[in-house]
């Protein structure tokens, strides 16, 4: 299925707010959600991204604000008025039902004809890779298989919107992350707009096209998943969005010449020998290895720098074992990195 040629957003928030007491859940926000594109709403617990999906989804209504659906002013409408659909993470599923009967639900209260809902059902059940599954009951799928029964049965009505409520958070980390390849090839496949919300960092850089990162109410930050984990615009997003060394004042101004608050990621960051030599267009700092912690793939070090602070580096274990970095502890290290991957940090 192609996405729709309309230049109209799937979604548009223009100056939403939402205020449950004194508490500003969702503060005045203002952004377009593209048609057909993978959006994650990407923020720790309280920061306003499941309040922003209930408001698209017509669960809650705004305080004040406008919100539309493909131009539609929505705000005041209910939540079956609106062409879209929501995945929970609890799946919610009919225990009584059939697989089948789960995933054409939609479909019957539309009262269409049994052997449309049927086959409709089926070719839910082949895209979610479930082919047979009709006849079985939820209780005899595995957590993996009931997410994709939830997925299809939200999916069967083709709503032009899709919203995901932390639908993988009750996974062990395999299957969320096989899940991750296959939710967004699906949304690839059906072509419409997938509104996903998470407080995972890891599913937001894997799956989408543009990631919101929320906190306290408000967006920090829109941008690609390359975009916000290399180019942060403030602290949060710099420290949220993986994990980031934030360099300011006096350690700042050693480095770099400036005390401006920069940041940068432990993986850009190479663990030479102490005294190496440093090449122009290079920042470098000297300390001491305080903490290894090794990780199989990888190992983390926290390095205690001479100027005061301490910079975090991840290096991977192409060549070195267990037992190599474990007896790094304790040595005096000098850490390099290019310039260019310093990124200056808001102080708003």
């Amino acid at each position: 299925m192609s996405t729709s040629s309309t230049s109209l957003p799937a979604v548009r928030f223009s100056n939403v707010s939402k205020h449950f007491g004194d508490v500003k859940a969702v503060d005045n926000v203002s952004t377009d959600i593209l048609d057909g594109e993978f959006f994650s709403m990407l923020g720790p617990s309280g920061s306003g991204k499941t309040t922003c999906l209930r408001l698209i989804a017509g669960f809650e209504m705004p305080t004040s604000g406008s919100i539309q659906l493909h131009g539609q002013e929505v705000s005041g409408l209910p939540p079956y008025e609106r062409d879209v659909n929501t995945v929970f993470q609890d799946y919610a599923l009919f225990p009584h039902m059939s697989v089948g009967e789960n995933i054409a639900y939609g479909l019957m209260i539309k009262n269409a004809p049994k052997a449309e809902r049927e086959k409709r059902a089926d070719d839910m059940l082949e895209m979610v890779r479930l082919p047979g599954f009709a006849k079985r009951r939820p209780s005899q799928l595995s957590g993996g298989q009931r997410q994709r029964v939830a997925l299809a049965r939200a999916l069967i009505n083709r709503p032009r919107v899709l919203l995901l409520d932390e639908p993988l958070g009750a996974l062990d980390l395999k299957l969320r992350q096989q899940m991750q390849i296959e939710l967004k090839a699906i949304q690839k496949q059906v072509g419409i707009t997938f509104i996903f919300v998470t407080h995972d960092q890891e599913e937001a850089l894997t799956m989408s096209d543009r990631i919101a990162v929320f906190n306290h109410g408000r967006i920090e930050q829109i941008g690609s998943p390359a975009e916000i984990y290399e180019h942060p615009q403030t602290a949060f997003v710099a420290g949220f969005v993986g994990v980031s060394n934030l360099i300011t004042g006096e350690a700042a101004s050693a480095i770099t010449g400036s005390p401006a608050t920069f940041s940068i990621r432990p993986e850009k960051i190479h663990l030479c020998e102490a005294g190496a030599a440093v090449s122009d267009g290079e920042c470098f700092a000297d300390g001491c290895i305080r903490e290894v912690v090794y990780l199989g793939v990888n190992t983390r070090y926290a390095v205690a720098l001479n100027g005061g602070g301490d910079l975090t580096v991840v290096q991977q274990n192409l060549e070195s074992t267990s037992m190599d970095v474990l007896g790094a502890q304790g040595r005096s290290v000098r850490l390099v990195w290019r310039r260019e991957h310093n990124r200056v940090i808001s102080s708003q």
